[in-house]
């Protein structure tokens, strides 16, 4: 295919409200260097993470809720962001040129990424770059990676949009359960389970054969019963205690006491979200003395995220995909978004044909 000298696509020009993004139709597309390669995006998912990072929530500044109105100054995964942006950290696409040096790949293999992107060191071994943080990401016609970052997924069943819906809510679902063991038998509680992150935990976990109890709104029950859930709790409602082996949790905010609490002793807390707010208090009684182990979960090896494409390319899973919305529409994706009302996932749709 012919490579077009510009694209669509949406700049983050500041950290703010929904008029921090501009619609731009003049932005370069850029030319992949060695190693990397250029993909032509199909579909791009809507996460928390692009919201937290148009408002600056990842700032130390910021106290509040995803919905608090608060913004901050040096509000990427990393820090300080640089501007432009192209957000954006969930994709699946084509590739449509390979830059010097790469081998292994063809122009029009279907692929995705993890939205973050491992690059560890002798100093930081848990270090990482975010797709659509610290690098361009996918919320335009055309985004450049590195070939090492790439999977493939041209055999899945799946659609574009479907894939498009994963990296992140089931990356992020993925690594958690992970990171604190959840397997066959295990009693798991996962709250907000009816957004992206949390749905995808329900449906993984209990792919894993736990028994999922389940934090949703009522009107959202069916959902996350269908994907796996065995018991339903409101999402106010406190857990009961020293019940559950582990707790998978995206909320954070005032219910935080009442996970630790949940747990058996020798239980598992794995964290990877906060929308109900980052501050929270505890008793470190109710944490030392019955052995409690807490997770923070950001970090992803490659292998996995591997475990997961396996997953995804045998088509034994599949995600909830509520909405899709044209690219140029993302502000009202966003704010549809943000009400909570749809359970799953909603989907950007890029230009699929350069004028």
């Amino acid at each position: 295919m012919t490579i077009p000298a510009t694209m669509s696509g949406v700049y983050l020009t500041r950290h703010g409200g929904p008029e921090a993004l501009a619609w731009r139709d003049d932005i370069p597309v850029p030319a992949p260097g060695p190693g990397q390669v250029l993909v032509r995006v199909q579909a791009a998912g809507v996460n928390n993470t692009d919201v937290n990072t148009r408002i600056g929530w990842y700032s130390s500044d910021v106290t509040g809720a995803t919905d608090s109105g608060e913004t901050g100054e040096a509000g990427g995964w990393a820090g300080a962001l640089s501007f432009p942006r192209i957000q954006g950290g969930d994709l699946c696409g084509r590739i449509v040129a390979l830059g010097a040096g790469v081998t292994g790949w063809a122009t029009g293999q279907r692929v995705t990424c993890q939205i973050n992107l491992p690059r560890p060191t002798p100093d930081n071994p848990f270090g990482f770059v975010a797709l659509g943080s610290e690098l361009d990401g996918a919320f335009a016609e055309y985004c450049l990676l590195y070939a090492d970052d790439l999977f493939d997924v041209t055999a899945s069943p799946l659609s574009d949009i479907e894939i498009a819906a994963m990296p992140c809510a089931y990356g992020t679902a993925w690594n958690l359960l992970a990171r604190c063991g959840v397997g066959p038998g295990d009693a798991v509680l996962i709250t907000g389970a009816s957004g992206g992150v949390g749905l995808a935990a329900v449906q993984l976990a209990a792919h894993l054969g736990a028994t999922v109890t389940a934090m949703t709104a009522p009107a959202k029950a069916e959902a996350v019963t269908a994907a796996g859930a065995t018991t339903i709790l409101g999402r106010d409602d406190t857990p009961p205690p020293a019940q559950f082996d582990r707790v998978i949790d995206v909320v954070g905010g005032p219910l935080w006491p009442d996970l630790i609490r949940a747990l058996k002793p020798g239980g598992h807390y794995a964290v990877s979200g906060a929308i109900a707010g980052p501050m929270v208090s505890a008793d470190l009684r109710q944490i030392y003395l019955p052995d409690i182990t807490i997770h923070g979960a950001t970090y992803q090896p490659r292998e996995i995220f591997a475990d997961l494409i396996a997953l995804i390319n045998a088509g034994a899973i599949r995600p909830l995909v509520s909405a899709t919305f044209p690219l140029d529409q993302i502000a009202q994706a966003q704010a549809e978004f943000m009400t909570k009302r749809l359970p799953g996932k909603i989907v950007l749709i890029p230009p699929q044909e350069h004028p």
